[in-house]
């Protein structure tokens, strides 16, 4: 079995993970997350130079912690897109040094396939079919996925507007809750009443897309409810807020989620992101899929955020698939969607022709 090396710079956080078989050895994560709090979101720039001095020592971390040195790598993969086109390009060009000095192929991945894959490491590999939920910062999406690296990925939907994470962020900021909003918005929900303010559910309406996202009206409407309390001085119970706005966005995610899996006949759903790791989009998702009699599969709360193993974990696939490697030219991209799990176009052609 080949021990694939794993490095993702998308955003603030500088993942490194070891991957061998299906089977994570090792992992390091570095966030540079407090750096961009008092900016209340993420500086390209500062990520970039963030990434630039923690890959290193990440790379040493995750191999101590796999009791492996770097010579023991024998394929490395990274993260060429979507993400921050500065961040991409610290950890393309640190994959490309690693694998042209051990000698080794590499893998250009996407970051999205990356979080599919990330299940695989707490699960086991994927089914035939399965409904894929991604909801993160950037990106909300159901995806209809069979083999993620042997078939092109079918998007079901995409948001339309905001991503849920991104409602977070700009939620907790109304609120004036601290960055990052969702584990903010998540703590101050528990002492609140998920019923207090009736929030809308976005696109649940008749004549609305049923598997169709958007949240830039949901927060539109918190910030409205907010500006009702403060003209009319009253007193603002912000874990009621917080409870309302994190109820209506799980029981949409849910909603249209299990709806997907009814409409395509699968039995399995995968929720993973960065959101997969908030404790209301877990338990209301466990809820109804035993309802449904669908199984549902989320990766540890620490594998649904941005991380290396994930990375790793495509690689893994990918190598054990027989994918030819990536040319050593390739570069990023910034704004890619999820067509093939792998970013090469000798190599998406390759597939295609299979």
């Amino acid at each position: 079995m080949t021990v694939v090396l794993g490095i993702e710079t998308s955003c603030d956080e500088t993942g490194v993970g070891l991957v061998r078989g299906g089977v994570l050895l090792g992992d390091a994560l570095s966030s540079s997350m407090s750096e961009h709090a008092r900016f209340g979101g993420v500086v390209p720039e500062i990520a970039a130079r963030a990434h630039v001095s923690a890959l290193v020592p990440c790379v040493r971390a995750a191999l101590d912690d796999a009791g492996l040195t770097l010579h023991d790598v024998e394929a490395v993969a990274v993260t060429a897109g979507p993400g921050l086109a500065t961040a991409l390009h610290v950890g393309v060009a640190a994959a490309k040094a690693y694998a042209q000095v051990l000698g080794v192929p590499l893998y250009a991945v996407h970051h999205l396939a990356g979080h599919a894959a990330a299940d695989t490491l707490a699960h086991g590999d994927l089914p035939a079919r399965s409904v894929v939920l991604i909801v993160s910062g950037g990106h909300t999406s159901l995806l209809l996925v069979r083999d993620l690296v042997r078939d092109p990925v079918i998007h079901l939907s995409d948001t339309m507007d905001d991503a849920a994470g991104e409602a977070f962020d700009k939620v907790a900021r109304i609120l004036n809750l601290p960055y990052p909003g969702g584990p903010a918005i998540d703590r101050a929900a528990r002492d609140g009443d998920p019923a207090a303010v009736p929030f809308p559910r976005p696109l649940t309406g008749p004549n609305d897309p049923v598997l169709g996202f958007s949240f830039s009206g949901l927060k539109t409407a918190v910030a409205r409810h907010v500006e009702a309390a403060e003209a009319a001085g009253q007193d603002l119970w912000v874990p009621d807020v917080a409870a309302s706005f994190q109820e209506a966005v799980a029981d949409t995610l849910t909603r249209k989620a299990i709806a997907a899996c009814r409409t395509h006949d699968v039995e399995t759903l995968v929720v993973v992101g960065g959101v997969a790791a908030n404790s209301r989009v877990r338990a209301l998702a466990e809820e109804r899929c035993t309802e449904a009699g669908i199984e549902l599969r989320v990766p540890p709360p620490r594998l649904c955020t941005d991380n290396g193993a994930m990375i790793a974990a495509v690689g893994d696939l990918l190598v054990r698939a027989g994918a030819r490697s990536s040319e050593p030219h390739l570069s990023v991209s910034p704004s890619v969607e999820l067509d093939w799990a792998q970013l090469d176009p000798a190599a998406e052609a390759e597939q295609h022709v299979a």
